[in-house]
């Protein structure tokens, strides 16, 4: 009895222990209002939400009064943490992926967290018509790189239309004897992307046939030899199996049609397409499809493609019936992503759209063509705790982020970061002047002429 006593109590005091309660805050759930009140987390859960919530005994209280709390941000489309993002001397790279070059050192990640991004969807990038495997990663800083990894998201791949994956086509050599001469690599024109797509998944539903084939020989007691694994249609037939989903960088509203005709003929899914700034111009044809939008707010002009770009886009999309979500593009510094917050507020602006509709779109929405809405991106019982605390309305320029918790672990808190620079400045100071010391001692000595 005297056991089982001690393994009860002992189970009490490891409850408290991962037991965190954010109290008296004005909690924006995002999918189900917002009010003010306070959210129980235990072991990285949240366990309840509303305006009175009994907190068990030894919680961690973490006070909110007159502070603002919303899910954990997610970025739809980055390029942060990895040491590589495009594999550009080929057409079609499915076989390589920037889930093999996570980089958890890179500071990227603290500043994004410091944003109050909790989970970054990090592609490959734009210079191929078939891009490489994507990684989607939680911001939890300290980890190791499978550390990062947010294990339960569906896997993805990128692809690209338009400017980026032509112009690889023709590259000019700068260097050595054959400086100035022209090296074609196909496709250099948008009707050759389109080409290099339908081609690809060809392939692919050839290699799908021959496995199948394979397996059913098999599944007879047959005598037969697999076929030859190609790396590269693997990742294609995961595309067409829907195993895969597909994140398709695109501007132009003619290409946006024809990716839309090419996987509706080869029957694969696209999640989302990415920047999409002429999606206004086909939003309904963009619905029908199921497919969802992840955009930028208002940025336009930066190339010839997105000349015909508008602030209004995403709310143009939004109000035809497609899911929206806002995104940065971030690669190295993760700039905008520390403030995607202010970008959603920008959407109320251009577009009228309601505080809980912009939030969403870079909370829950993001979550839904990731496949992870059942995870995190709002704030409700059963979820996973990602959670941010703003000092004032989180749309707002004036506001900051406060602290952010993971998985009901708290990852930053801006009190703590600001107290502990003056010790982490003199450390720099001390251990660059010792390698200084150490450099001259190591320098060779001149002698002098005797």
């Amino acid at each position: 009895m005297r056991t089982i006593l001690l393994g009860l109590l002992t189970l009490a005091a490891l409850s408290a222990q991962n037991t965190v309660v954010i109290q008296n805050g004005i909690i924006h759930t995002v999918t189900k209002g917002t009010i003010t009140g306070s959210v129980v987390i235990v072991n990285g859960k949240i366990t309840e939400v509303g305006e009175k919530v009994m907190t068990p005994a030894g919680a961690k209280i973490v006070d909110a009064s007159g502070k603002h709390v919303i899910p954990g941000i997610i970025d739809c489309h980055t390029h942060i943490a990895v040491d590589a993002i495009n594999e550009g001397s080929v057409s079609v790279s499915s076989m390589v992926g920037v889930d093999d070059v996570v980089n958890n050192e890179r500071m990227d990640i603290y500043r994004a967290l410091a944003g109050g991004v909790t989970t970054a969807n990090v592609l490959h990038g734009s210079a191929n018509a078939i891009g490489g495997r994507n990684v989607v990663l939680k911001m939890r800083w300290g980890k190791d790189a499978d550390g990062l990894v947010f294990k339960e998201a569906k896997p993805g791949l990128k692809m690209a239309l338009g400017e980026n994956p032509k112009r690889q086509g023709m590259q000019t050599t700068g260097f050595g004897a054959q400086a100035g001469q022209q090296n074609l690599r196909y496709p250099g024109t948008r009707m050759g992307v389109e080409d290099v797509i339908r081609e690809a998944f060809t392939n692919a539903k050839e290699y799908q046939k021959e496995w199948k084939d394979y397996e059913a020989k098999k599944a007879k007691g047959e005598m037969a030899l697999p076929p030859r694994r190609d790396l590269q249609l693997e990742t294609l037939v995961e595309v067409l199996e829907g195993k895969r989903l597909v994140h398709a960088h695109c501007y132009r509203a003619d290409e946006i049609l024809m990716l839309l005709r090419v996987s509706q003929e080869f029957g694969f899914k696209i999640a989302t397409l990415q920047h999409v700034l002429e999606g206004y111009k086909v939003a309904k044809e963009i619905a029908a499809a199921g497919v969802g939008a992840s955009t930028f707010s208002d940025w336009w002009s930066y190339k010839v493609e997105a000349y015909d770009a508008i602030p209004y886009n995403a709310a143009v999309l939004q109000k035809k019936g497609v899911l929206v979500s806002l995104n940065s593009d971030d690669a190295g510094g993760a700039e905008l992503m520390r403030r995607l917050n202010t970008e959603a507020g920008k959407i109320m602006k251009y577009g009228g759209m309601t505080e809980d509709e912009a939030l969403a779109m870079i909370t829950i929405n993001p979550a839904k063509q990731l496949g992870i809405d059942q995870l995190v991106g709002s704030i409700e019982a059963g979820k996973q705790a990602d959670l941010v605390i703003y000092d004032k309305d989180p749309l707002s320029i004036f506001s900051k982020v406060e602290k952010v918790f993971i998985d009901g672990q708290q990852y930053f808190d801006r009190d703590g970061d600001m107290s502990a620079r003056p010790r982490k400045e003199a450390e720099k100071k001390g251990l660059l002047e010792k390698e200084k010391e150490t450099d001259r001692r190591n320098a060779p000595q001149t002698r002098r002429p005797s």
